[in-house]
């Protein structure tokens, strides 16, 4: 049997990491987005009650299972639920805490080294004297692998690979590694928040301009933070709202069971788990709120805001924002805002790593050294593809299925394991045992019957958009090579039709009636008005395309706009799927190799 040869320097390091897992890019990218994108203080209700009824009961699920694990010296979702369970399924059904890890580092190390070029371009001052337009111009460029920035070729994969190589570097150290960062990272990070929240808490309308005359930090505050309980009826907004709770407390990784599973037998993890928790929405509640909406409002008004809330923002706005307070104010808060998200990001990341690690050193007896590199290589070769096809959409893929779909899966069949088979009885026991607080008992009811409701409910209500998803079902161009191209739906429901306005041998911008989102200050609620909008579709001179429609013309959604070789992005989104699946079956095969190995050296459960 495998021995424990690591453990937690400190309480409070373990604490920390724990937190810094959980606290990353969501917490200041996603947050905010999903709060404007469901109405603000819509949101805020739903959000909390699924903190208390699914969070917090699926924190203790997987502290709890960690420990339990641990104590049979299994350190990795597959053997710790092979420990909780009697059949051979479990451990496969484990698999998704490797799984997930590997493929959310994949992509999740791309935003990274955003972070990490963004704090570079601060310090240099790339974004001086830019326009907004020219702001949001330069994150497109970045994204484009045959541009350059800064004159070094292929930048983007320069930065991904430092980034990689930095974290692999750190976890060849083991929990030490990861528990001094954690220790330097939190802290600088909360740090980092707590400056710029309190410039959005005192901007006011000291932003506003002739452009945007109503831009008012206030506004933006006031629609996060006013309730609207109509939002308790619309399951649109709990689906969101659970959804962000997956990925702001990192559970239905596999990585707390990971971390987890260091812990001595008697260890404390009810207030370990609340504190991380509690940490977490600290930091994402309170400084994630504090920060982007308010700024931005602040100097582009709200309704510019609502219409444009996307996890691009941080990246095209920010810095554009940061220049309006001078230039040597504009460095400190791009190294203060984008050094936030990196230290957010590579707490998370590291532990990204350590199920992996723990596997392959509980099964193989492989080194720090070697699980860290190995894991590095694996992430490299799933991430190059993110990082060169980001703009064909493979990146989304992976973001879909592996950030999204497999923590929804893998949360709920744990959740069935730790209530129904491993038995809420030993399980409620489990997690008391050697608590520091006493936990409501109604939390044993809450784990049995409201939480797994709760996660069937969403499993259920997102099958429809898997089956989108896998049919391409959200565009018109489903060929992966074809000599036309369609016009995709113009407004978001595909209803309306476009006016071709302007046409050159290889664009065409199109004018349509849509509709947009607007906060009414008097009601103090979202309104929807009608627009004119605009979209533009450019072709490539060498491969022959050539646009085949008119001024004038009236375009429905799926007629031909163009003629020419075309390879769609439907190609790289199914690229993306296989690969998914590849690793999937290749950790699969992994674990039967161990489980083979087990049960040839005695050790196997049946």
């Amino acid at each position: 049997m495998s021995t424990k040869t690591e453990s937690w320097g400190s309480r409070v390091g373990l604490i920390l990491a724990m937190a810094g897992n959980a606290v990353g890019l969501g917490n200041f990218l996603r947050f905010p987005v999903q709060a404007v994108q469901n109405g603000g203080g819509a949101f805020i209700i739903p959000y909390l009650v699924c903190f208390l009824v699914m969070g917090i009961p699926l924190l203790f699920i997987e502290w709890s299972s960690g420990r339990f694990g641990g104590r049979s010296g299994n350190h990795s979702t597959p053997y710790i639920l092979d420990s909780m369970a009697k059949g051979r399924l479990w451990k496969y059904i484990g698999v998704f805490g490797i799984f997930t890890n590997i493929a959310v580092a994949a992509y999740y190390c791309y935003i990274e080294s955003w972070t990490m070029s963004y704090v570079y371009h601060s310090i240099v001052g790339t974004f001086s004297d830019m326009s907004q337009a020219q702001v949001a111009g330069f994150f497109e460029s970045y994204t484009d692998i045959a541009e350059s920035t800064t004159g070094i070729p292929y930048e983007a994969v320069i930065f991904y690979i430092i980034c990689l190589l930095l974290n692999t570097f750190i976890l060849s150290k083991g929990l030490g590694g990861i528990e001094k960062v954690a220790k330097i990272g939190m802290p600088l990070l909360i740090s980092f928040g707590v400056i710029l929240a309190i410039r959005g808490l005192t901007l006011g309308t000291s932003g506003a301009s002739d452009i945007f005359p109503d831009a008012n930090a206030w506004d933006g505050l006031n629609f996060l933070w006013t309730p609207q309980f109509d939002s308790l009826t619309s399951p649109k907004v709990w689906l969101a709202a659970a959804g962000q709770i997956f990925f702001t407390l990192s559970v239905g990784m596999g990585t707390i069971h990971c971390y987890a599973a260091y812990l001595k037998s008697k260890d404390d993890i009810a207030l370990n788990a609340v504190s991380a928790g509690f940490m977490n929405e600290f930091v994402e509640v309170v400084l994630g709120s504090l920060i982007v909406i308010p700024i931005a409002a602040g100097y582009l008004g709200l309704d510019w805001v609502i219409q444009n809330a996307g996890f691009g923002m941080a990246f095209q706005t920010m810095p554009y924002l940061f220049q309006q307070w001078g230039s040597s104010l504009a460095i400190i808060a791009g190294v203060c805002w984008f050094g936030l998200l990196f230290f957010a990001g590579i707490t998370s990341s590291l532990a990204m790593g350590t199920p992996w690690m723990g596997f392959m050193k509980d099964e193989f007896n492989w080194s720090k050294n070697k699980g860290a590199w190995s894991f590095g290589g694996l992430v490299l070769i799933m991430g190059l593809p993110t990082v060169i096809f980001y703009k064909e959409g493979l990146f989304d893929q992976y973001d879909y299925w592996a950030g999204t779909v497999s923590l929804v899966v893998f949360a709920f069949l744990e959740t069935v394991l730790f209530s129904y088979i491993f038995g809420i009885k030993k399980g409620w026991a489990e997690i008391n045992s050697g608590a520091d607080i006493k936990i409501p008992r109604i939390y044993k009811y809450i784990i049995l019957i409201v939480t797994p409701s709760l996660l069937a409910w969403v499993l259920i209500s997102s099958i429809p958009d898997w089956i989108d998803k896998v049919k391409d079902n959200d565009t018109n161009n489903k060929e992966w090579f074809a000599k036309e191209f369609h016009a995709e739906n113009f407004d978001g429901e595909g209803k309306n039709s476009g006016t071709v306005v302007e046409v050159s041998a290889n664009a065409v911008k199109f004018s349509f009636e849509d509709t947009k989102k607007v906060f009414d200050k008097v009601t103090e609620k979202v309104k929807v008005i009608d627009f004119t909008n605009f979209k533009e579709y450019k072709f490539k001179e060498k491969k022959n395309q050539v646009v085949v429609v008119q001024k004038g013309d009236i375009v429905k959604p799926n007629d031909i706009i163009a003629t020419g070789d075309f390879t769609n992005n439907t190609l790289y989104k199914f690229v993306g799927r296989m690969l998914l699946l590849s690793l999937f079956a290749l950790i699969c095969l992994i674990v039967y190799f161990a489980y083979k190995k087990r049960v040839k050296e005695g050790r196997a459960t049946l």
